[in-house]
């Protein structure tokens, strides 16, 4: 199956599946070759035929929407987002939470893959501030639709390209190598709990301080879904709750009710009761 052939079948497929088509163009490659495997073990010579044999089976649509999750993931993704979650996002919102006597902090990240996002999250409020918050447990859960991935992020080991971007002083505090691959230590996964849920059809009880749901719903998703899951994640925000997404995405302006915190780093607060302060501006 040609790159076109394989445009022209995401095009027609993807709509059927509550997903849109200009969020794959950049990174089809990798959805194309899982297609073309599968193909090749149903004996499919090109799309046509796929497309056909969808037609006429469908069981086969479930197995399609798990070829077409993307996963491009690594810990430490976008530097400057995460240095504001650490100097200012965090630091506040756990200050909230002793005022309000919470039992701890409460992070949600959906869509985790193996678990790069959550683990760098615990990095950070382990070797930057957890000491000045010796009071408030964090508690990170992390959810995904995929068990593979899962079963990955649970395993906790990762290869160089995915701990590249963290500070070289936290790879050290926070990895063992082994068989030359980056390690992360126990004391770095107790805050972190995995769950297999896809944010589509299913959500966590809310009550979350941040919810981080990053180059997945909003990139992904079609329109009408955007909304639903916009609805659902500010549900799950406590009173001046962040949420955080990637770089380039935006919530649907019909789907929720936040407010800007930062444009250029794609964090919302939930408009209620909020008091945080604009990242790039505090002092």
């Amino acid at each position: 199956m040609k790159d076109a052939d394989c445009i022209d079948f995401l095009q027609w497929a993807l709509p059927r599946l509550r997903m849109r088509w200009p969020g794959f163009r950049r990174v089809r490659n990798q959805v194309c070759k899982r297609i073309r495997r599968r193909m090749n073990v149903l004996s499919c010579m090109d799309a046509g035929q796929y497309r056909s044999y969808l037609e006429t089976h469908a069981g086969e649509w479930p197995i399609l929407d798990a070829l077409c999750r993307v996963t491009v993931t690594r810990f430490y993704r976008d530097r400057q987002v995460y240095a504001v979650l650490r100097d200012k996002v965090l630091p506040e919102l756990a200050g909230a939470a002793l005022r309000r006597n919470a039992g701890c902090l409460r992070i949600w990240c959906a869509g985790c893959a193996s678990g790069e996002e959550p683990y760098s999250l615990a990095i950070a409020w382990q070797l930057e501030l957890a000491a000045r918050f010796r009071t408030l447990p964090l508690d990170i859960l992390a959810t995904d639709a995929d068990g593979d991935l899962l079963r990955r992020a649970s395993r906790a080991c990762y290869g160089w390209s995915a701990v590249r971007n963290l500070p070289s002083g936290w790879r050290t505090a926070a990895f063992d190598m082994r068989d030359e691959r980056f390690c992360l230590l126990p004391a770095f996964r107790t805050a972190v709990r995995f769950e297999q849920q896809d944010v589509r059809y299913d959500t966590p009880p809310g009550g979350f301080d941040l919810i981080c749901c990053r180059n997945l719903a909003f990139t992904y998703f079609d329109t009408a879904l955007q909304i639903q899951v916009a609805e659902r994640l500010n549900e799950r925000l406590l009173p001046g709750g962040i949420l955080l997404l990637g770089v380039r995405e935006r919530p649907p302006v019909a789907g929720s009710a936040l407010e800007i915190l930062s444009e250029r780093l794609a964090l919302f607060r939930s408009v209620a009761e909020g008091t945080l302060a604009d990242p790039e501006v505090a002092e």
